[in-house]
This record gives C-alpha cells, sequence and structure tokens, in this order.
C-alpha cells in the first residue's frame, strides 16, 4: 500500500482551506481532559468480498459482495466510542461525497468534532479493498491537505491519550512525543505498512518515545529484519515499552519490561479482514486505560480485532457489552 490512511501529503499551494470549527454548534473551545485523540485521516472502503480468482492486470475478476463502509482513522474513533470512550478525532473534511458521507457517521456515532476541519475543495480519502478469507489487497487515493502538527494538536486538545494510525518519525514528530511526555500523555502508534525499520535513527528514537507500537506480523519481521515472531517481539522490546505484534486469525502476542504474553484468536465465521487490527488497538488502548494487565489488554484486543472480521469493513465494531460478553466466553 503506497499511502496508507492518514500519511500526511504536501500541501497544494492553491488549495483552499476553511478555519476549523471553534467546536460543535455552540462555538465552545476544545475541551481538554481525560479523553482520547485520535490523529488521522478518514478512509471511506470499498470492500469486495467473494473474489472469484486472483486479481491481475488485464484480466476482469468478479466479487460476490460489495460494502462501502467508513474506514481509515474513523475506525478508532468509532471504535472507542462505542466502547463509552470520550473521543476527539482530529481529520479533515471536504465538499466531496466521500466526507460528506463519514462526517454524517462520525456524527452518528457521537465522536467529538472539536478535531475536525472543513475545507472549501474535495478531500477524498477512498480505498479499494480487495477481501480474502485471511488476507487483504488495498488501493488508497488521497487528496492532499496542509498538515497539523502533532505538537499543536497534543497541546490543544491535552487528552489522556493519542492513537497514531501508523508508523511516524522524524524531528516534526519527536517534538509532539515531547509534548506529549511532558503532559503525561499516553501514546499508542500503529504501523501500517509505512516505510522505516529499526536501524534508522529517527525510527527507533520514535518507537522509544510511544508507549504502545502495534505492527503486525508482516510489518515487524520487516522493520526488525528477522524471521521469526519471537525474535521480533524482542527486538521491539528493547525499544518500545509495549511492544504488541498482531497475528490475525494467530491472535497476538505482546511484551512489556520483562512480561510477555499471547493470546490466541477464537475461531469465528470471516466475512471480511478491513478493519480488524483497527478494532485490536481499539480494545488493546481501551482496556490498558481501564488499568488491564498485559494479558488483558490482549484479550480485549484480540476479541474486538476478531469481531470486526465478522461483517464488512469495521461495522461489527463491538461496544462495551459486547465486549464484556465475548470476553467472558474466552477460556481461563
Amino acid at each position: 500500500m503506497a499511502h496508507p490512511h492518514g500519511v500526511p501529503q504536501a500541501p497544494r499551494p492553491d488549495a483552499p482551506l476553511v478555519e476549523p470549527l471553534a467546536g460543535r454548534a455552540d462555538g465552545t473551545v476544545p475541551r481538554t481532559g481525560a479523553h482520547v485523540l485520535v490523529v488521522g485521516a478518514y478512509s471511506v472502503d470499498l470492500v469486495f468480498r467473494e473474489l472469484a480468482g486472483q486479481v491481475v492486470f488485464g484480466s476482469e475478476v468478479w466479487a460476490g459482495g460489495l460494502g462501502t463502509v467508513p474506514g481509515g482513522a474513523f475506525t478508532l474513533a468509532m471504535g472507542l466510542r462505542r466502547l463509552g470512550r470520550d473521543v476527539v478525532w482530529a481529520a479533515d473534511f471536504g465538499s466531496d461525497v466521500f466526507s460528506r458521507e463519514v462526517l454524517a457517521a462520525a456524527r452518528a456515532e457521537g465522536i467529538d468534532e472539536h478535531g475536525f476541519r472543513h475545507h472549501a475543495q474535495p478531500v477524498r480519502n477512498v480505498t479499494v479493498a480487495l477481501s480474502g478469507p485471511q488476507d487483504r489487497a488495498m488501493v488508497t487515493y488521497e487528496d492532499p491537505i496542509p498538515v497539523r502538527p502533532l505538537a499543536e494538536l497534543i497541546e490543544t486538545h491535552r487528552p489522556a491519550a493519542v492513537m497514531l494510525p501508523y508508523l511516524q518519525f522524524g524531528p516534526e514528530v519527536s517534538k509532539g512525543l515531547d509534548v506529549a511526555a511532558r503532559h503525561g500523555v499516553e501514546v499508542f502508534m500503529d504501523c501500517q505498512d509505512y516505510a522505516g525499520h529499526l536501524g534508522m535513527p529517527d525510527v527507533a528514537k520514535a518507537l522509544s518515545q510511544v508507549q504502545v507500537f502495534a505492527p503486525n506480523e508482516a510489518e515487524a519481521l520487516r522493520m526488525t529484519g528477522t524471521d521469526d515472531v519471537a525474535e521480533a517481539l524482542e527486538a521491539l522490546a528493547d525499544v518500545v515499552p509495549v511492544a504488541v505484534i498482531k497475528r490475525g486469525g494467530d491472535g497476538a502476542v505482546a511484551a512489556e519490561g520483562g512480561r510477555r504474553a499471547a493470546r490466541a484468536a477464537p475461531p469465528v465465521p470471516v466475512v471480511d479482514t478491513t478493519g480488524a487490527g483497527d478494532c485490536f488497538n481499539v480494545g488493546f488502548l481501551h482496556e490498558r486505560l481501564a488499568g488491564g494487565s498485559l494479558d488483558a489488554c490482549l484479550a480485549a484486543g484480540v476479541v474486538c480485532g476478531t469481531a470486526a472480521v465478522t461483517g464488512p469493513g469495521s461495522s461489527a465494531a463491538l461496544d462495551s457489552a459486547g465486549l464484556r460478553a465475548r470476553l467472558a466466553r474466552l477460556p481461563a
């Protein structure tokens, strides 16, 4: 995936920008406190399921199912909100139909709008997901827009935790992570197939500044230059306080200090794997903010990720009652 959801793009000099709303309709200033700040672009996911064959150039493949669901960082904000967390989502919306669709969905979920920016031109973020029973391929397009610095967002919103949906590094990112540390803000970072490895000083520095880093298995192996999940976990644990490796149908493993934990994924009928990793992240962070142990966080993550694959995109994301019910059915 050349451009993961939320990857910053260079601003277009001709892009007219409408100033962000001051908050909701009452014009209140941004709220600070015990909420989660999600930083990342929305996406509309066009999910093609039940493919009749492999997709190759020069051929046509029929799909047995099609879903259109909001995705990208929307999944993180929506998932946390369904679990009862207060969420501010820093996202951009434009004049296009995709922006309108996701904005309506965000409002329906009750996501706080203090982090929204509204633009006069289209801000299209579209992913075509070709979904199979075990994995998926994606093609993504994003309209370029000016990026808000992470430090500015954290200073403005002062959250309890920040969720970053893809691997970020470099001087501006480290500046933002320094601000998070100064205010005692927990930072959770995913990878999302973004280029970078532990041999790069900027990557190692950024990971040492976050509290949780959660790549999937393929990303972890690539980033660490290993061919074994256990070795990759140890390499990441040397850098980041809490290292998590998501293994799809095989569950997940994690390391925190001297502690190690692993959780298998309960068997479920798979409809679509798109959004499962983001839903895992939501469950893991939700339990961590509640003071749960490393094993409890893994269990919540695996349950949320597993539930997500039973519907198209993130449509099957759990609410708090659903999470409790599924956790109760896990083996001890």
